[in-house]
């Protein structure tokens, strides 16, 4: 068994510098039990603050960038910059009224499990979502899935009484808001993160939007509005974390930030409104893939593996189901199932492996606080590393504990301009925009409110 030392060395995550050191936090260990809100932060109460001036927000912003790596703010220039870096003028206007800070995010850190957390405020291990795995129920490789156990920040404020718009952040979809609802409305335009921002931008202004093909004008301007933007992750994958075309993507993002605020002032509610950006994972680069070397190793250890797709089911004889997705999922199945000294077994041959940085037995699982869906083992590869084929050139790659951190902006209405919140976290992310509507947060949430950085 890998030395638990070892093990937890990779989840250690040290703040990367934002710009200046100031802006940057110290992520924790995602395993760490969090600090859930108290039962007053659970009741929205007459006493509660009635405007923004007294501690809190009529609206909130949230754009949820996909693939959003902590790394990519060190290209952020102040002006005129060097090549390679990118301008964010409206992002810096927002940091004037709040703070970017590190954030630390789920394992595995999948783009589904990761927005899951982000969403309902709860650990993989609670609201179960999951990506990647074997499912020994089916015998079945299952990719990933919207499938979730507990109430999402949509579903939490509608039931408060609370209205909702989602352009395209997909997790919320049926989950609070749904196609052609003016209370709680969900677009899917598809397209760049500008179109998704014009669906934004229009329900600022009182617009109808295309809602599944039926134009639907939401009933006011929405409590929580979200904004979802995946071209960050769609260069990383195909390039890399390094890929040239990122600084570009930053300054178009930050093009569609200062929309957003501009429909705010527009609207007359910029003084009413808080603004949150995030990411749901980071990005790595790999180059080499050691497939044949991780199966070679099993088979030496006397089993007999196949690696699987999504909706695969594994061949007869087969006795270790593997699926890839950043980190591998390694369950033994058939006569062998459950057989504790089979898995030891195989976890040392894994460990064994140069390509290899952690190998999470179960009981690392729960210490993670990851999906009890994940089966014996997960596998974690070096940096640069992937449990499959070699790629042709250089691809990213998330899953595991190196692409965890991500920026997290919170600034606006509610929001203590230039204090820092102290190692947030995903599952903090819906409590602190629950606490800065007024609202209690998802039943499922066992994250803390980011008190520190809200005015109240």
């Amino acid at each position: 068994m890998m030395p638990l030392s070892r093990k937890i060395l990779a989840v250690s995550i040290v703040a990367a510098t934002v710009w200046t050191a100031s802006t940057a936090a110290a992520a924790p260990v995602p395993g760490t039990p969090p600090t859930t809100a108290t039962a007053g932060e659970r009741t929205r109460t007459a006493t509660m603050p009635a405007s923004p001036s007294a501690g809190r927000a009529d609206h909130v912003v949230l754009l949820a960038l996909d693939g959003f790596d902590v790394e990519y703010l060190d290209l952020v220039r102040d002006g005129a910059g060097s090549p390679g870096s990118a301008e964010m003028p409206n992002l810096r206007a927002l940091l004037r009224e709040g703070s970017v800070t590190t954030s630390s995010g789920v394992m595995t850190s999948i783009t589904n499990p990761s927005w899951s957390s982000v969403a309902t405020g709860a650990w993989p291990e609670t609201h179960r979502n999951t990506a990647y795995w074997f499912d020994a129920a089916s015998n079945t490789a299952r990719g990933q899935q919207r499938d979730l156990a507990v109430p999402t920040i949509a579903q939490s404020i509608r039931e408060q009484g609370g209205t909702v718009f989602s352009a395209q952040w997909f997790i919320l979809q049926n989950y609070g808001v749904t196609f052609g609802d003016p209370d709680g409305l969900y677009t899917q335009p598809g397209g760049d993160c500008a179109r998704r921002t014009d669906d934004a931008v229009s329900v600022l202004r009182g617009e109808p939007v295309s809602s599944n093909g039926q134009l639907v004008r939401a009933n006011g301007i929405p409590d929580l509005i979200t904004v979802y933007c995946d071209t960050l992750d769609a260069i990383g994958h195909a390039g890399g974390d390094a890929d040239p075309r990122i600084p570009g993507a930053l300054e178009d993002i930050d093009r569609q930030i200062g929309r957003i605020v501009a429909a705010t002032k527009e609207a007359g509610v910029h003084d009413d409104t808080a603004f949150v950006v995030t990411g749901d994972h980071g990005m790595t680069t790999f180059d080499k893939g050691f497939a044949t070397e991780g199966i070679a190793a099993i088979e030496a250890a006397g089993f007999t593996p196949q690696v699987l797709t999504s909706g695969q089911t594994p061949a007869a004889g087969t006795d270790v189901a593997i699926v890839v997705g950043g980190v591998a999922d390694v369950r033994i199945i058939g006569e062998r199932a459950g057989d504790r000294s089979a898995v030891r077994r195989l976890e040392r041959a894994l460990t064994a492996l140069p390509q290899v940085r952690n190998v999470f037995d179960k009981a690392d699982q729960r210490r993670l606080r990851m999906s009890p869906n994940y089966g014996d083992l997960v596998v974690e590869p070096e940096p640069g590393w992937s449990f499959g084929a070699t790629p042709a050139s250089p691809a990213g790659r998330h899953g595991a504990t190196t692409e965890l951190r991500v920026p997290l902006v919170l600034a606006g209405a509610g929001v203590r301009a230039g204090v820092h919140p102290r190692g947030p976290r995903h599952v903090d992310v819906a409590p602190t925009i629950s606490a800065l509507l007024g609202y209690a947060p998802p039943s499922g949430s066992e994250g803390r409110v980011l008190r520190e950085a809200l005015t109240r």
